[in-house]
């Protein structure tokens, strides 16, 4: 990580959820978990989480609002996986940096690009805050902030359009429009991939995109994983964005479903920017998961059995 640093000590926050998991998992790999002298998962529990049982080398510490900097001893990189009903708990995380050995930052994002919007939202709004916030409290340390798109795991489903029960997309906005997803997994790996570079060499901002695939794409793929016949349509984008954007909300559902259509959700080269190749170089330290493996595993019909709506 630096030239005094061979070997740094990483901290996982938030390392049980639904990604700090994976991330935690990552770094106690084979492939990672012997280029850090020691991954401290920070837990709000005394016990070690089960997912991390028969893994790497880690050492496990309790952590509360009130042992925050005691928690960060030997620290020199912390991973930010706390979600989103913990954003009190993020900023006095991040009030704590100051008063730690903290060199490489790596913030609660790892989702959509939310800089390149033009409306409100509260959730990316306060991510938003968070990150000037971090801008002014540690402005000596490397802020990297990771956007992976859509989780593959979580995505195909009726809450972006996906009605894979019925087989019937609907996009909003062309349904030619790339969309990027990375997998849980990929975006441990990603993390902890960053987390080897020299500080210097690690970016301000990185773009992910495991698969990146159309509404038309996926039918396809999904069509050939065994769903059958899938039928596509599209409704008007600007119609839509209007009636989602006129009343502030948390819930980024319907916003996601506009940003595919917009094109800001495609982390390709040629749109937002791909930074695969500097954490997987030729692809040989991991194979990315992508959508036909989904559909291989779902049966084409991913989610097809959850109850939509909500009861």
């Amino acid at each position: 990580m630096t030239s005094t640093i061979s070997r740094p000590v990483v901290a996982v926050a938030g390392a049980t959820g639904h990604l700090g998991r994976h991330v935690a998992s990552a770094f106690l790999s084979p492939r990672f978990n012997n280029q850090f002298s020691d991954v401290i998962i920070l837990s709000r529990n005394e016990s070690s989480p089960d997912s991390l049982q028969n893994s790497g080398k880690y050492t496990a510490r309790k952590y509360d609002e009130n042992n925050l900097v005691e928690a960060l001893r030997g620290v020199q990189i912390l991973v930010n996986t706390v979600g989103p009903s913990g954003h009190s708990f993020k900023e006095k995380l991040l009030q704590a940096l100051p008063h730690t050995d903290i060199q490489v930052y790596f913030p609660s994002e790892f989702g959509v690009d939310h800089y390149v919007h033009d409306f409100v939202h509260l959730e990316w709004d306060t991510k938003k805050k968070h990150y000037a916030l971090a801008q002014k409290l540690i402005p000596d340390t490397k802020i990297c902030r990771v956007f992976c798109g859509l989780f593959i795991e979580d995505s195909i489903g009726p809450w972006f359009g996906f009605d894979t029960k019925n087989g019937r997309y609907e996009s909003v906005g062309s349904a030619r429009s790339p969309i990027s997803f990375t997998a849980l997994e990929d975006v441990g790996r990603v993390v902890a991939s960053l987390a080897t570079l020299a500080r210097n060499e690690i970016p301000d901002t990185v773009h992910i995109g495991g698969d990146t695939r159309s509404f038309l794409e996926i039918a396809e793929i999904m069509k050939d994983g065994g769903a059958g016949q899938i039928d596509v349509s599209e409704t008007p984008l600007e119609e839509y964005k209007e009636e989602v954007t006129v009343k502030a909300s948390w819930d980024p559902a319907p916003y996601l479903r506009f940003l595919m259509g917009e094109n800001k959700i495609n982390h390709s080269a040629g749109a937002l920017g791909n930074d695969n190749t500097l954490v997987n170089p030729n692809g040989d330290l991991w194979t990315w998961k992508n959508l036909t493996d989904l559909a291989r595993e779902t049966s084409g019909k991913p989610w097809g059995e959850f109850p939509w709506p909500p009861a």
